[in-house]
């Protein structure tokens, strides 16, 4: 009963999300568009570049997003979860953190990449300080993966949780990028405990 009373909740409120609406008028996958969007519009983050990754892409409205911006650019989407072909993306079903998905990725571009991104978070448990811990894993490998892999003046994006690896990972961005801001989109629900932490330029 309670299942099924959550499941009428989160129709309801899909139904009333103005983001949801604009997004099936706009032929974007999710409401996830408008984050990155509002990002990209703040922090300028496709601004003169020419190769993006984006990681755990599913269902691919960033990806579309990045294919829009980037028409003449050279695009990865990895995720576990199939998605459907997006114009100018390569895809890669696997999961990121495999050494055997990474060297795909390596020889794919051959070079350093100027952007990657990755809006990755579990399936929430129910258990919050739970989900908070395994996102802050997944925006830590990410993380790591950039490091590696990103141009000197490269950008990396992801989304990351309040909680106990919050300012883990905002150390260790500080330490490894020029500049670091944490910012939460508009569109990102009131109730959601998620920011986005952007790092420019390695050091």
């Amino acid at each position: 009963m309670k299942k099924n009373k959550i499941s009428k909740n989160w129709i309801n409120r899909q139904k009333k999300d103005i983001y949801v609406r604009q997004s099936k008028l706009e032929g974007f996958r999710s409401r996830a568009v408008y984050k990155l969007k509002e990002i990209d519009e703040k922090f300028k983050l496709t601004k003169s570049i020419s190769t993006a990754i984006d990681l755990g892409a599913a269902p691919g409205s960033w990806s579309q997003y990045l294919s829009n911006k980037l028409k003449k650019g050279k695009i990865l989407a990895i995720d576990i979860l199939k998605i459907e072909p997006i114009k100018n993306i390569y895809f890669i079903q696997g999961d990121f953190t495999d050494e055997k998905y990474q060297n795909e990725i390596v020889n794919f571009f051959q070079n350093k990449v100027d952007l990657i991104v990755s809006d990755m978070a579990v399936n929430t448990t129910g258990n919050k300080n739970l989900d908070s811990i395994v996102t802050g894993d997944l925006c830590m490998n990410a993380m790591n993966f950039s490091l590696n892999h990103l141009s000197e003046k490269g950008v990396f994006l992801s989304k990351i949780f309040m909680g106990s690896s919050f300012n883990e990972i905002v150390a260790t961005g500080k330490k490894s990028f020029k500049e670091l801001k944490v910012f939460k989109p508009s569109s990102s629900r009131k109730e959601s405990k998620e920011s986005f932490i952007i790092c420019k330029y390695l050091k």
